[in-house]
């Protein structure tokens, strides 16, 4: 199985196996297998180890050393993880109306105080902050706008009849509507004709009742590559369980892999057949990689991409971002001429073609310049993506920078939650620890700064705010290491440097910046 974005998986340990199993455990006893089962149908009963042993045909003593042979953990351990596994997503599917305490005891927890704080301890979060966050999310693609933003040049995706049992056909049947209508809202076209499209999505629903599981694979039909493949659990019996924001969730987790996908047949294409498409196409993983060297070869294709055909509106986005990283990221030597170059480019892509995807990457461009607008131009990406976990990202972005930090980093986990693989995905870890700077949070700010920079350790910049968490956290010797590792990836930085090239964050949070930066040792 391959992907050619090499941020992104094409199957996580998730998608393989069940809850509360280890990847290196994909194959299990028989015996084992069987008491799993029995814990996933009988979660809200309080199961003993006897009736686990009977459900999986061994003694006690045998199923307890099966256990810790292949699984390393004990079976109430095992069926406590599954628990705690259903309880989160649950809570990450909620329905309007869904009550945390229903979870709780639907899941087997008796104690509601005690499943409160260990949800935490293993989550960190209260479980009524991840169920708030699902109803943000919930809200969003309920409101989304009845537009659909089909163009010739996006991918086609064949949906395939999902597999099912006899008596299911019509749950399958809604599905795999619900899905090529989450699809067609991010600009991908849907057809139930087999061998017209290049990308063709298999389903099957397997199991049945509470143990129900949809399986699904992306499979690119001209070179018989699995790009991508994705396992949601839970009861799939009636189509009603499968609805629209479950359908936006998969459209979301599948958006990385084609984007690979296309990304590579555009590298493949011969340079006399590129359009400015694809141009775009091969530009994008320069500007994604948020890295010098990536972004000076990206506004090399996206002009000639521009010179090609200036009605296109993707190449003019993207070099809008560029230009506008050159500025925050310290690339450029004339900050005011990128400022004004931004500026102008991401004005072209809005009076183009401006689908959801144009909006979410003009609109990035417009908040690192600190536009007014860039609220108002995510707000629209959102209102008719609710699938794009770039543009919730980036909503994240404008709340840290109008120092919204609670509402920041909501948005900044919908976002990882959505596309947890992506190759921005550590961008909206750095912004979670930005937004826990911003309110003071220092320790917090430092550990998801570092979570981000050891996802990306080639990129410097991230240290000009972690060198600044870690010293008001108290950890002068971090800082200091911190420090010289941003200056070593730009040994000219001064704090004045800095400065000018910061985003829009509060005067309160710049202020801390370079007051630690100035602590440390930076020059003025």
């Amino acid at each position: 199985m391959r992907s050619s974005d090499p941020g992104n998986k094409a199957v996580t340990a998730q998608d393989e196996i069940p809850s509360g199993i280890p990847s290196a455990a994909a194959v299990l006893p028989r015996a084992v297998r069987r008491a799993l089962d029995f814990m996933q149908a009988s979660l809200e009963r309080d199961i003993g180890i006897a009736e686990l042993a009977q459900a999986a045909g061994l003694s006690a003593r045998a199923l307890q050393r099966q256990f810790r042979a292949f699984l390393g953990k004990s079976p109430h351990e095992a069926l406590r993880d599954i628990r705690f596994d259903s309880a989160r997503r649950q809570l990450l599917t909620g329905k309007p109306g869904t009550r945390v305490m229903d979870v709780a005891a639907a899941c087997g927890f008796a104690h509601f105080g005690r499943f409160s704080i260990e949800y935490r301890q293993r989550y960190n979060e209260t479980p009524s902050q991840t169920l708030k966050r699902q109803a943000t999310f919930s809200n969003a693609v309920a409101s989304q706008l009845q537009m659909f933003s089909g163009s010739a040049d996006r991918p086609g995706v064949t949906i395939g009849p999902i597999e099912t049992a006899a008596g299911h056909e019509e749950a399958a049947r809604g599905i795999a509507d619900e899905i090529a209508t989450a699809l067609a809202r991010i600009g991908i076209s849907t057809t139930a004709r087999t061998g017209s499209t290049r990308y063709h999505l298999a389903g099957a629903i397997r199991g049945f009742g509470a143990q129900a599981r949809l399986i699904f694979r992306l499979i690119d039909r001209e070179s018989g590559h699995h790009l991508w493949a994705h396992r949601i659990e839970g009861d799939w019996d009636r189509a009603a369980a499968f609805d629209e924001q479950l359908a936006t969730r998969l459209a979301a987790a599948l958006r990385p892999s084609l984007r690979a996908a296309e990304i590579d047949r555009a590298l493949q294409k011969r340079d006399a057949d590129l359009t400015a498409q694809d141009l775009a196409l091969r530009a994008m993983p320069g500007v994604l990689s948020l890295g010098e060297a990536g972004n000076a070869r990206a506004i090399e294709l996206l002009n000639e991409a521009m010179t090609r055909d200036p009605g296109e509106p993707l190449p003019f986005a993207l070099a809008a971002w560029a230009y506008a990283q050159r500025v925050v990221y310290y690339f450029g030597s004339d900050p005011s001429r990128d400022r004004a170059q931004s500026a102008a480019y991401a004005r072209t892509a809005l009076d183009l073609r401006a689908d959801p995807r144009v909006l979410a990457v003009a609109g990035t461009a417009l908040s690192l310049l600190d536009e007014e607008s860039a609220d108002r131009v995510i707000a629209k990406a959102l209102a008719t993506d609710g699938s794009s976990a770039f543009a919730w990202g980036r909503s994240g972005w404008i709340d840290v920078y109008r120092g919204n930090d609670d509402a920041a980093i909501e948005r900044f986990m919908i976002a990882l939650e959505l596309a947890p693989n992506d190759m921005l995905a550590f961008n909206n870890m750095y912004g979670i620890g930005v937004a826990h700077f911003n309110a003071g949070r220092f320790r917090e700010a430092a550990q998801w700064q570092a979570r981000a920079l050891a996802e990306r350790p080639s990129l410097a910049w991230m240290h000009r705010t972690l060198c600044p968490a870690f010293m008001f956290a108290g950890g002068r010797d971090e800082a200091s290491a911190s420090v010289r590792r941003l200056r070593e990836g730009y040994p000219e930085l001064t704090l004045a440097k800095v400065t000018d090239g910061l985003p829009p964050l509060p005067q309160a949070s710049r202020e801390r910046v370079v007051e630690a930066l100035h602590d440390v040792g930076l020059p003025p």
